[in-house]
């Protein structure tokens, strides 16, 4: 994706990815500081919101949180299960990019009425509903005209990466060298965004009935599953883990493909005879190393790889997307909220 040429320029989502980079470059930890002392009482914390507000942020945290060792807690869940959890000791912060997420602003409300002192929220939009019932940080992203979220999503993710660290005790993105890393992040995500995709791949993804994105449960594929039916208007599933290897080969057919995000080299042969041998069905991969299936290269980062990851994907969804001679910025019934008409 060229962001200079006019088949991409002319969209609002293909702009708007591009937007992330400079969003990542002037991402500045410090103005989470007053935020997370906030949280720093508690010994659980809640991430709570819907869509992809929640999936990639949230779960992209957890993962990074849980390499390394605390006494806390931080967990994720759709606001309307949520409520019907124990949360007396909790904080709970909540994730709108609108502000008013019906979901979040019941569960906060509920929370609020039950007389809860640690309510928080991170959402794009002073003065927005959540922000009246919530301690907000508002983020520097701005709106979005596309459906699909997309700058919005990696600003909230870096948020949440960087106050579950703080609420853990480690106050490692106040460096020099995490900002050294961010910068890099910032040319690995424009790197990405404009580099070719293969052909075959973006072809194979155009005709396919279903997609299935499978990969580790750090929101990267599960939220690429959704991004896949806001841009391409293509069925899609995630699955978990190595939930391809156990039992849904018996559903799929050749009509049908597999996306793997980095997948586990030691699974790679099983992935080629139960899938691709006895399924019938192709398999791509997303990756910094060549896997033994077509694979889409990507830069290599210690501690960013999942936004990459989640960029690629981006990247693969316009093609396929724009090959089909879809609107890329706008879905048949799906609406962002905020964004309605």
């Amino acid at each position: 994706m060229k962001i200079s040429e006019d088949k991409y320029l002319k969209y609002s989502l293909c702009r708007e990815m591009y937007e992330t980079a400079g969003l990542v470059r002037s991402f500045d930890p410090n103005e989470l500081l007053a935020f997370a002392r906030e949280l720093s009482g508690w010994k659980k914390l809640l991430l709570a919101g819907e869509g992809s507000s929640r999936i990639f942020p949230a779960k992209n945290a957890i993962s990074s949180f849980l390499k390394n060792s605390t006494d806390k807690t931080v967990i994720t869940e759709g606001c309307f299960q949520a409520m019907e959890y124990d949360l007396s000791d909790f904080a709970v912060l909540g994730l709108s990019n609108s502000g008013r997420t019906h979901e979040l602003l019941s569960l906060l409300g509920k929370l609020k009425d039950q007389g809860h002192t640690s309510l928080h929220s991170i959402t794009s939009f002073a003065g927005s509903l959540v922000t009246n019932i919530s301690k907000s940080h508002v983020l520097s992203c701005g709106p979005e005209e596309a459906v699909a979220a997309t700058k919005s999503v990696i600003e909230q993710a870096l948020a949440l990466e960087v106050l579950t660290r703080f609420f853990a005790g480690d106050f490692s993105p106040l460096t020099e060298s995490y900002k050294d890393g961010l910068r890099q992040l910032a040319d690995q995500i424009e790197q990405t965004l404009s580099a070719d995709i293969q052909s075959d791949i973006v072809n194979a993804f155009a005709k396919a009935s279903k997609v299935y994105f499978a990969g580790r449960n750090n929101g990267v594929a599960e939220e690429l599953a959704l991004k896949t039916n806001e841009i391409t208007r293509r069925k899609s599933m995630f699955l978990e883990g190595t939930f391809l290897l156990h039992g849904i080969e018996e559903v799929m057919d050749e009509n049908e493909i597999v996306i793997l995000i980095d997948p586990w080299p030691a699974e790679e042969e099983k992935i080629k005879k139960v899938i691709m041998q006895n399924a019938g069905v192709q398999v791509f991969a997303t990756s910094s190393q060549q896997t033994s299936f077509p694979t889409i290269l990507i830069p290599e980062s210690t501690e960013f790889q999942g936004y990459i990851q989640l960029v690629a994907g981006w990247n693969l969804l316009v093609e396929a997307g724009l090959s089909l001679g879809i609107n890329v910025d706008k879905g048949l019934r799906a609406r962002k909220i905020g964004n309605e008409g």
